[in-house]
């Protein structure tokens, strides 16, 4: 080239048309190559280093390589009617794009932000009926909250945290590594960019204490096992200004001595005598809503299912309520008297069924029946 200079792509090793990809590659390699820390006092080394870094600033930006596509390295001389570029501004930027912490650097500006507080669990116990119908409770709940007497500051009362003299209040510290400024988070203050030289007693500079804070929980209608409560902001506190975390309360649903549940759906067991199931009859069984009277129609099986409509479990989204199932079980009487023996004995004769003495073992009626 006239100024001397070699072209950007040969620096590179890469075509014209080379992708941006592909020139990040090119340079990756070489800097890793080239750079100061791999060869001290190499001043061959440290130009080349220079040279690739500057190559990949023109190439790497679509603006900037159009121009040199179309005029060279004129195209950044002060007199080329475009303005030269500030190498040593920008050259920070394209580093920790592309080694981030290999060799320890870290963009400027961050200093320690406010952190959100962690999420709480609590796992509450209720009953069938207060699922069913929602409630109230007061829980206790141990977690973090801002130090009263300090106000989160983390500074004992009348005094206050001093900007670090190392950082100067910026959080990190440079230093000259090759030809180049490299910035770290200051060593001094952890990044925060002020030393607290008197901590709060309370919460011996933490800024926050632990406490049981007592919560009012509303209970809605409808939970069941497994349901999840979100209460905001009940959670732990934050860090250095931070919003604080979320409590979740998970429901846990004691059994019912007599209910169980299918969706929004109450199931209930229902025992009904022989001579109920067959003759019909009217009972009383038990509902969320208190006792009501049920017709059993004449001939009832068991293990038929009467539905009472609307008397479940009320929707957790407000969308009407289940129904009560009765699950109808015929119970057999186990022990009876000669005079209830003898009138079922004549039930059956009238029916036409064939009643067997009771000394006629089941392996006679097998003999009976297969010979």
């Amino acid at each position: 080239m006239a100024d001397g200079k070699r072209d950007y792509y040969e620096v590179l090793g890469v075509s014209r048309d080379a992708s941006e990809e592909e020139i990040k590659k090119a340079y990756r390699r070489l800097a890793l190559k080239y750079h100061p820390d791999r060869n001290p006092g190499d001043r061959t080394a440290e130009e080349r280093f220079k040279e690739a870094s500057e190559a990949y600033q023109v190439l790497s930006d679509p603006e900037r390589r159009s121009k040199y596509d179309r005029f060279g390295h004129a195209a950044f001389d002060q007199g080329g009617g475009f303005g030269g570029f500030d190498f040593s501004s920008s050259f920070e930027d394209i580093f920790s794009d592309l080694f981030g912490d290999f060799f320890g650097t870290r963009r400027s500006g961050q200093r320690r932000r406010g952190q959100r507080g962690d999420d709480l669990r609590y796992d509450l116990e209720v009953s069938f009926d207060e699922a069913a119908f929602g409630t109230e409770k007061k829980i206790k709940v141990p977690r973090t909250v801002s130090c009263d007497t300090c106000q989160g500051s983390r500074t004992a009362p009348g005094t206050r945290a001093e900007v670090c003299s190392a950082c100067r209040g910026s959080g990190q510290v440079r230093f000259q590594q090759g030809f180049f400024s490299i910035a770290k988070t200051c060593g001094q203050c952890n990044g925060a960019g002020t030393i607290i030289t008197s901590p709060c007693s309370a919460c011996r500079g933490q800024g926050y204490v632990r406490r049981t804070r007592t919560i009012n929980v509303r209970i809605p209608p409808g939970v069941d096992t497994g349901s999840r409560l979100k209460l905001r902001g009940e959670g732990e506190s934050g860090i250095n200004g931070g919003p604080p975390g979320d409590l979740y309360v998970v429901i846990n649903v004691r059994p019912h001595p007599f209910f169980s549940r299918q969706g929004n759906d109450v199931v209930c067991e229902t025992p009904i005598s022989f001579t109920q199931a067959a003759l019909g009859a009217e009972i009383e069984v038990p509902t969320l809503d208190g006792k009501v009277k049920v017709s059993i129609k004449p001939g009832t099986q068991s293990g038929a299912t009467l539905r009472l409509k609307g008397k479940g479990v009320p929707d957790v989204r407000g969308y009407g309520r289940g129904d009560h199932l009765l699950k109808i079980v015929v119970e057999t009487p186990r022990k009876l008297t000669p005079r209830q023996r003898e009138l079922l004995e004549e039930f059956a004769r009238i029916g036409g069924e064939e009643v067997s003495p009771a000394s006629k073992s089941f392996f006679d009626k097998m003999k009976e029946m297969f010979g």
